[in-house]
């Protein structure tokens, strides 16, 4: 197997459709810039022009936006596969910034590189553009949680679906997986307050559902949680029929 072949990317996408070996090279080529982040440095401001996408080969990255008054709306945590300011290479400005959480390895791809892939490789292009779909999904299903579930469901739902998305590339299972978020990372996405934050995970955890601890999620009842949270992951769209 290329080293491709088996990076994060290339099995995310492989849930959507067989890639070629011409589909793998392309992918080969999207990863040809790789670039090493310290954590706590912006890779992307909101705001910037001319901003640059990335593909995540390790670590973890927090989109956000900034409020006028200073406070930190988490959007998204991105995961190894994930594209990092996609929209902010068709858009004029980038719309939020984003932050490594610890250090982090991804690929830098410039506009030309993704116009060239997809006029050579229209399925890669499909591809591409079902993962953006997918992401929207969770960002709507996201505003659907702060909105509308209260804060040990919304918890319940949010590690749930982390571990769904760790899973499709190999780092996560219905056991568990490493999560490097902070209660403070929590609460910014999940509109709480940290202090909010420790009570749910204590709840949780006396619950005899989910435990978070020392940088790991471990899904002691599974199934429970899933039912907890109401957790339907036909949103991930992980499990469809492959393009061939």
């Amino acid at each position: 197997m290329t080293p491709v072949a088996a990076s994060p990317l290339t099995l995310k996408l492989s849930a959507f459709v067989a890639l070629s070996e011409a589909e793998l090279a392309v992918l080969a080529r999207l990863h040809g810039r790789r670039r090493t982040f310290a954590a706590g440095r912006d890779m992307g401001h909101q705001g910037q022009p001319d901003q640059a996408a990335y593909i995540l080969s390790s670590g973890w990255v927090c989109s956000y936006k900034i409020q006028p008054d200073g406070t930190r709306q988490i959007v998204d945590f991105q995961v190894p596969g994930d594209f990092l300011g996609l929209r902010s290479v068709l858009l004029r400005t980038s719309d939020h910034s984003f932050e490594p959480i610890g250090d982090i390895q991804a690929a830098e791809v410039l506009t030309s590189d993704l116009l060239e892939a997809f006029v050579q490789t229209p399925r890669l292009a499909m591809a591409i553009l079902w993962a953006a779909s997918r992401d929207e999904a969770m960002v709507v299903e996201h505003l659907v949680g702060i909105g509308r579930r209260d804060a040990d469901a919304r918890m319940a739902h949010f590690l749930l679906e982390l571990g769904s998305r760790l899973a499709l590339v190999g780092i996560g299972s219905k056991e568990g997986y490493d999560c490097p978020l902070t209660q403070y990372h929590l609460a910014d996405a999940l509109g709480l307050s940290a202090v909010h934050i420790n009570r749910v995970l204590r709840q949780l955890r006396e619950s005899g559902l989910v435990t978070f601890r020392d940088g790991r999620v471990t899904f002691d009842n599974y199934s429970g949680l899933v039912d907890f949270a109401e957790f339907d992951p036909a949103y991930l769209d992980q499990t469809g029929p492959l393009l061939k």
